[in-house]
């Protein structure tokens, strides 16, 4: 397996247990259409949260409890551009629209994950309710 799928598998598998830690219930992983891809359906509180996961691989400074990333110098989140917030979008569209559920209960929520593959470590960080 190229570590890149490794990495992103691992932070999707990182990013379910930081959810289910909070409360959320997954419903799907890797909702799939030929337009675009969900990586997480998850719910808590009547709410749907469709759930980016951006992972990346890198050492952590346990100095400071800074981070270096190696891959690039943008952050993860950096990577959901508009064409990608096109794909989503539609997407999110069609399995709300597949399972019978109104538009106006569900938001998009971005999952960085920072893993030190050295050290066997992780870092989440959450963003949640950006507007597509």
């Amino acid at each position: 397996m190229n570590n890149h799928i490794f990495v992103g598998k691992l932070g999707e598998d990182l990013a379910v247990r930081f959810l289910e830690e909070r409360g959320f219930i997954v419903l799907e992983r890797n909702y799939w259409k030929k337009w675009g891809e969900l990586d997480i359906v998850s719910e808590k509180n009547d709410v749907l949260h469709f759930v980016e996961v951006k992972s990346v691989s890198q050492k952590m400074n346990s100095d400071e409890q800074k981070s270096v990333i190696h891959e690039t110098s943008r952050q993860p989140e950096d990577a959901v551009h508009p064409w990608k917030v096109k794909r989503l979008s539609r997407t999110i569209h069609s399995y709300l629209a597949e399972k019978g559920i109104e538009e106006n209960s569900w938001q998009f929520d971005i999952i960085a994950v920072f893993i030190d593959q050295e050290k066997k470590t992780a870092r989440v960080r959450y963003t949640e309710n950006i507007l597509i």
